[in-house]
């Protein structure tokens, strides 16, 4: 064993740059892995993100006016206050939307525990000392929303908007900035969303009518029950109005929360193995490059054990050393990236599961490279200890004839040779391809998930979200439907008004609840899209969503019976659309169907279709305005508005991808360059020059990176569209959403492999080409 660690020591000392890549190698490839963790725990936990940045409270009560919320802070469990605040229930309208928003009294300094976390725009501020203001947040009328509302009413900073108080009274405010907050969302019939104001700015919209907010964080989250037992004993039970746990705000994310993870748990299993392929094959390369320090080790004397033992002593060494650079490097210095990877790494360090990633993605990259490390130690030690063998054994398949009559018809002969050092043989063409086409194919599977995103948000109607407002009409006393839809299709930009009416129906066996739908007529049918089957042609047929038919355990084409409002309603299922709501639990058919069972049935909301090109912004102001503000106005719920921290993730997971592919990209050209030493030194002493021969080498490195690039594009399309449907189905939206990358999006990942390529070759292909075409020892071992 004495004898090993001094060869491993003087084999170190001998070889000090190929010792510091393997050990960069194993560190940078340590550090990407830690970084694609740190963006998935960060896109797929927004909610828990959201909580330990704004060191949210675990409890929120809503108390009456006049509750000593003060006795809380003494309750046991309690490690601090949020609050309390003064509250007033309010309306807010903006462009023809109308939501229902707590307004909280806040002061000018965002509080330490259940603080808004500012996303656009700035927090409230008080009039400067000349009264002039600074900017939309100076003045008592500011405004700060949370993210959710703000998007329901299209508010952005530096706004107007409309804000009706307890007694009526309207009131002008404008929105300083929007905020996100770990409490439950806002959503359209639900829960009044929140806002923040100065006191004054409360006082002058209550007038006196306002309750009160406090937020409690715990000591142990656990307690959160008992907890609100002792709180609601001690402000006594008819002074507490509503209690929100922290449990409902994450169980509403959970959702998104499943997707994201399910999502990114693939990447990252990817990312592990190209990573740890990436490192294999460093380790592997560095030790095909001494073969002849293991023949003269064999000739010495060393076993085949003693040299398979040095050398896995020797590469585990490195191997530790560069995961534990590379994992102090993230913990240290990942919080400072500029960007979205450093705000992300910061974050991380707070969220559930960053011990267990930070210990297990460098013991498992740890456990991948020993394997793959043992594996070459072994094939170290089969090394026969006679030179002049493997000197007399041909190096690589003789020319083909198709290679002697390309070079007869005068094609260059950098690009002939090349093509032979590209693809000598199947068996060693293949595993440098597949390496490198790996990352490949996780980047574009990430660009079919990005393409998926867009087309969410750029070609809706695709995606199963044709209407993009919904109008219902605020008063009852008002105009005929026939005259509410002419107004509607007399508005500029619409071109099309469907009536509408949702309602509960319960399921064969009365164990569930869907979402039975009503929308279109028989004469003008809703756009839906169908993605099998057909779509809605004639009485009692219907289309429904995933979720509906795994629910059912049916398929298109069945009959399907439910129970509303206590009568049957059967509908016979002619195809499955994408449905991004309710979880894909919606069965849809015409109104006039729903007009058999129920003649008087009027429609409960109107879905317009918009002109291409017509923005939903402008179109609802003129509805506001056509209707005198008798119409309550929604924009559609959009699903990729949940997942808009994906895209920032998918792109800086590209980066990490792109960086492991370099990695083995050099390892590949490295391995390549000394493979073929001699016959570098054999074209050279037959006449090509040093341009031809830097030419050949950049030429093979070209031609791998393009087979790699082809066969992982292909690869990754065809996994990304199986992957991004897979993840439809299991959500309930339903399969058929998948969309692939543009031809010139693919055409640049091939060529930028390609092109990447060629410059990480023409360091070594310069150096080669400058070697002396001598045929030492050195070359023929």
């Amino acid at each position: 064993m004495r004898a090993t660690l001094r060869w491993a020591h003087a084999d170190f000392r001998a070889h000090r740059g190929e010792a510091l890549f393997v050990v960069l190698a194993s560190a940078g490839i340590i550090a990407s892995l830690l970084l694609a963790g740190a963006l998935f725990g960060y896109a797929a936990n927004p909610w828990q993100r959201v909580f330990n940045q704004s060191h949210g409270a675990h409890i929120w009560l809503h108390t009456r006016g006049g509750a000593d919320t003060a006795a809380l802070s003494r309750v046991d469990g309690v490690a601090a206050l949020s609050g309390p605040y003064r509250t007033t229930t309010t309306t807010v309208e903006s462009r023809g939307a109308r939501v229902g928003v707590t307004l909280r009294a806040a002061t000018t300094v965002p509080p330490e525990t259940g603080r808004p976390l500012v996303t656009d725009g700035t927090w409230l501020a008080r009039p400067d000392s000349t009264g002039t203001g600074t900017g939309a947040a100076a003045g008592d009328g500011a405004l700060v929303l949370e993210a959710s509302v703000a998007r329901a009413l299209w508010a952005e900073p530096g706004d107007t908007v409309r804000v009706t108080g307890p007694d009526g009274a309207p009131h002008a405010l404008r929105v300083s900035g929007i905020a996100e907050v770990a409490e439950p969302r806002y959503h359209p019939g639900g829960a009044p969303g929140v806002g923040w104001v100065l006191d004054d700015t409360l006082d002058e919209v209550a007038h006196g009518d306002t309750g009160q907010s406090v937020g409690l964080r715990l000591q142990d989250p656990d307690d959160t029950d008992f907890t609100v037992q002792r709180a609601v004993t001690v402000l006594g039970a008819d002074r507490v109005a509503q209690v929100t746990k922290w449990q409902q705000a994450r169980a509403e994310a959970g959702g998104d929360d499943r997707l994201l993870g399910q999502m990114f748990a693939v990447f990252g299993l990817g990312a592990l193995l190209a990573a740890a392929l990436a490192a294999a094959g460093a380790i592997g390369a560095r030790v095909r490059g001494q073969l002849r320090d293991i023949a003269i080790l064999k000739a010495v004397g060393f076993t085949p054990g003693q040299v398979t033992r040095g050398f896995l002593v020797q590469h585990l060494a490195f191997a530790l050393l560069g995961v534990a650079l590379g994992t102090a490097a993230i913990a240290l210095l990942g919080a400072r990236i500029p960007g979205r990877i450093g705000e992300a790494a910061a974050v991380w360090q707070d969220l559930p599961g960053h011990t267990a990633l930070m210990i297990g993605i460098p013991c498992g990259a740890v456990l991948l490279i020993a394997a793959a490390t043992g594996l070459s130690a072994w094939r170290a030690g089969r090394v026969p200890p006679v030179p002049v063998a493997r000197a007399a054994l041909p190096s690589a398949a003789p020319m083909t004839a198709l290679g002697r009559r390309a070079l007869g018809v005068r094609v260059p002969p950098a690009l002939v040779l090349g093509w032979r050092a590209a693809f000598p043989r199947r068996g060693r063409t293949l595993v440098p391809v597949a390496r490198l086409a790996l990352p490949l194919v996780l980047i574009t599977v990430a660009l079919v998930a990005w393409s998926t995103l867009d087309q969410f948000r750029s070609r809706p109607a695709q995606m199963g979200l044709a209407a993009a407002l919904t109008v219902r009409a605020g008063q009852s006393a008002g105009a005929s439907d026939a005259e509410l839809e002419r107004t509607l299709a007399d508005v500029p930009g619409v071109a099309a008004v469907h009536p509408g009416a949702e309602m509960a129906a319960l399921v064969p066996g009365q164990t569930g609840t869907i979402t039975l739908r009503g929308l279109g007529t028989a004469r003008d049918p809703y756009p839906a899209k169908v993605v099998e089957g057909r779509a809605v042609g004639g009485p009692d047929e219907a289309v429904a969503g995933q979720g509906l038919l795994d629910l059912l355990g049916v398929r298109v084409g069945a009959w399907v019976r439910m129970t509303v409002e206590g009568r049957p309603q059967i509908l016979h299922v002619v195809g499955r659309t994408i449905e991004p709501e309710s979880g894909g639990r919606v069965i849809t058919t015409t109104v006039d169907a729903l007009r058999e069972r129920d003649p008087g049935l009027r429609p409960d909301f109107h879905a317009l279709v918009l002109r291409e090109g017509a923005d939903p912004e402008t179109v609802s102001a003129a509805l506001a305005g056509a209707a005198a503000g008798t119409l309550e106005v929604r924009e559609t719920p959009n699903p990729v508005d949940r997942l808009e921290p994906a895209r920032a993730v998918i792109a800086a997971l590209i980066a990490v991808l792109a960086l492991i592919g370099l990695i083995e990209l050099l390892t590949l050209i490295g391995t390549g360059v000394r493979d073929r030493g001699r016959d570098l030194l054999a074209l050279k002493a037959i006449g090509l020059t040093p341009r031809q021969i830097g030419a050949m080498i950049v030429t093979a490195a070209g031609l791998t990176a393009l087979a790699s690039a082809v066969v992982g594009t292909t690869v990754g399309v065809l996994s990304g569209r199986w992957l991004v449907d897979t993840q439809g189905a299991s959500s309930g939206i339903g399969a058929g959403i998948a969309q692939l990358p543009p031809l010139p999006v693919l055409s640049t990942v091939i060529v930028g492999a390609v092109l990447g390529a060629v410059a990480a070759a023409a360091l070594p292909a310069t150096r080669a080409a400058r070697r002396r075409p001598a045929d030492s020892l050195s070359e023929t071992l």
